[in-house]
């Protein structure tokens, strides 16, 4: 019978069950070949291996097609992505909005039953994150959270105001989709590896290796960082996958027109003018400029509850 990729099929859970049947009439064929030798039989042993080829051709094209389907849907809209958030203008309030916006997508993903990894972070003064890089992992987790990336606003009165003044502060946010297959070629001269220890909290748990990893890419001046694992060699590849998303996202943005040659950084330069989204706490309202669309009851928005936001932002700039 026909030689296939046992393995493609069997452990694909949405053609685990089309593999059984291919293989419970592989078995079946093989009965009928010993059937073959008697000649009282071999004419309907023959007409019987027709049929079971057909049926296992037929098998084997619908999970050829659902293969090719997943396959086509991963390369638009990968399962796996880098979520990064940056602080902008506004100081340490900045920081906190932050870590508020990163709290948010970090509920939201448990939500949606997607693994959150913390890649890396670096602490503002009052704990906010001036930077901070997460893996999620899951399904539609790009195709949903695509269109996040931009500057987020916020205005609030701090809880250190003492008159009362409202405040205004900034965040960024990018969303890399990380890619299985990539074209893209780095020359390695072009990189400048850095490894660190990587933070602990004291004692027992201070990593003595120097696993935290660095990477520059000189050409284009892009930091990437990756301290999560215990590994050196993991943090390395993390980072290196990162570096690759960052740069196929400035590739693509350039390819469209959607990006300048003076400022190839997606996360944008976080100044108060640039916002994609505005966080009015005073008045309870969400309003994301790019749609003209406002949402109330933020603090559950901020738990976690971001459906409203991510379905209006898919009918809106898709539909």
């Amino acid at each position: 019978m026909k030689e296939i990729d046992q393995k493609k099929y069997k452990d694909n859970t949405k053609t685990h069950y089309l593999f059984l049947e291919y293989e419970r009439l592989e078995d079946e064929a093989k009965e009928l070949l010993a059937l073959q030798d008697d000649p009282n039989l071999k004419t309907l042993a023959d007409d019987d291996l027709l049929k079971i080829k057909q049926q296992q051709e037929k098998i084997l094209g619908q999970m050829d097609e659902i293969i090719n389907r997943d396959e086509t849907k991963e390369k638009e809209f990968p399962s796996e992505m880098i979520l990064e958030v940056r602080a902008g203008a506004g100081g340490e309030e900045a920081s906190l909005f932050a870590e508020k916006l990163a709290f948010m997508y970090e509920k939201y993903a448990e939500r949606m039953g997607w693994s959150f990894k913390k890649l890396y972070d670096s602490k503002s003064a009052v704990g906010g994150y001036k930077e901070a890089s997460f893996e999620i992992d899951g399904e539609d987790c790009y195709k949903k959270l695509r269109f996040e990336t931009g500057v987020h606003r916020i205005q609030r009165i701090p809880a250190t105001e003492k008159m009362g003044r409202v405040h205004t502060s900034t965040a960024s946010v990018a969303i890399l989709p990380l890619r299985k297959h990539t074209k893209l070629e780095i020359n390695p001269v072009d990189l400048q590896i850095e490894f660190s220890r990587s933070g602990g909290a004291g004692g027992q748990n201070v990593n003595k290796v120097e696993t935290a990893v660095r990477i520059i890419h000189k050409p284009s001046g892009i930091d990437v960082r990756s301290t999560a694992e215990r590994n050196q060699q993991k943090n390395r590849e993390k980072a290196m996958s990162i570096l690759v998303a960052k740069l196929e996202k400035i590739k693509e943005m350039e390819e469209v027109g959607k990006i300048s040659k003076e400022r190839k950084d997606q996360i944008g330069t976080a100044d108060r003018s640039e916002k994609i989204r505005t966080y009015n706490i005073l008045q309870d309202r969400i309003t994301d400029h790019r749609i003209k669309e406002s949402w109330h009851n933020i603090e559950k928005i901020f738990a976690g509850y971001i459906e409203p936001i991510i379905d209006s932002m898919e009918e809106k700039l898709t539909g």
